[in-house]
């Protein structure tokens, strides 16, 4: 059974009618993205429009045009596809999850304009019920470390992608000094954590052995951490959840932002293109 702690939370702050995290975390549920992070102001806005631009980010690492077919894996609630419907045209656009929940409020959410076709999907990113070479493009923003097996994951994405088609990502990556300490704690121990299960050990030369085992072309590979450091303080900012949010949550929080600051986690997008 999935157990995804935070996002009992949240839907159960959201159903409250908590305004600041609707306006915060009701659309997209990922870090945020600052081009200027010295210039984050930190209001519900601005925090709104940094989660737009790190969907944003990933799709452009996944050179998507209008027309494509583009699957969102580990959907949340239909913020990507929302981005995209939003912004692009003519296109068939899928979400994907295994939480029910997630999915019925995405449906409410986003439904189709500029000529696009939206569905949502309950499924297995390590099974993908579609067929072969049925997209241009998959995404996974801020989910791949939920899934059991991130090489079954690749190996399920090269089938249903077409030929010269990307998959585009973000993700914690662990340092190589950290990666033991990483695989001992979320495989384990943090396996009941706020956050839910949770592999935060791969690093990138895991990233870039994948990708050559597989046959992937890797396109791109940045690192963004220091443009996704303004989201811990704006956690910060909304006081009145603390109390709220089991203890776990706040420590395991202030852990990664921690481990971040001392760039023994990076965040990071990567894209992987399979071959003409």
């Amino acid at each position: 059974m999935l157990k995804l702690p935070y996002f009992d939370y949240l839907l159960a702050l959201l159903e409250s009618g908590d305004e600041s995290l609707a306006a915060s975390f009701g659309r997209h549920v990922h870090w945020g993205y600052w081009q200027n992070p010295k210039a984050a102001d930190l209001t519900l806005a601005d925090f709104a429009l940094a989660a737009e631009n790190l969907s944003a980010q990933v799709c452009q690492a996944g050179q998507i045009q209008a027309g494509q077919s583009v699957l969102d894996t580990g959907c949340g609630f239909g913020g990507t596809i929302a981005h995209l419907n939003d912004h692009y045209h003519a296109m068939p656009l899928t979400g994907l999850n295994l939480d029910e929940r997630q999915l019925k409020r995405a449906s409410a959410l986003v439904t189709g304009k500029n000529d696009n076709q939206i569905k949502f999907i309950q499924g297995d990113a390590c099974a993908l019920p579609f067929a072969d070479s049925s997209f241009d493009r998959v995404l996974a923003v801020e989910c791949i470390f939920h899934f059991p097996d991130r090489k079954r994951y690749f190996q399920e994405v090269w089938r249903i992608l077409k030929p010269g088609g990307f998959l585009a990502l973000s993700d914690f990556v662990a340092s190589p000094l950290l990666q033991p300490l990483m695989r001992l704690s979320f495989n384990k121990g943090f396996s009941a954590s706020f956050y839910g299960e949770c592999d935060l050990s791969y690093t990138l030369n895991h990233y870039r052995q994948l990708s050559r085992e597989l046959g992937f072309i890797q396109t791109i590979e940045r690192d963004i951490t220091v443009n996704t450091l303004p989201t811990y303080r704006f956690l910060k900012k909304l006081k009145h959840l603390s109390h709220r949010v089991p203890k776990r949550a706040l420590l395991e929080t202030a852990a990664i932002e921690i481990a971040s600051h001392l760039r023994m986690i990076h965040y990071c997008i990567f894209a992987f293109q399979k071959p003409k």
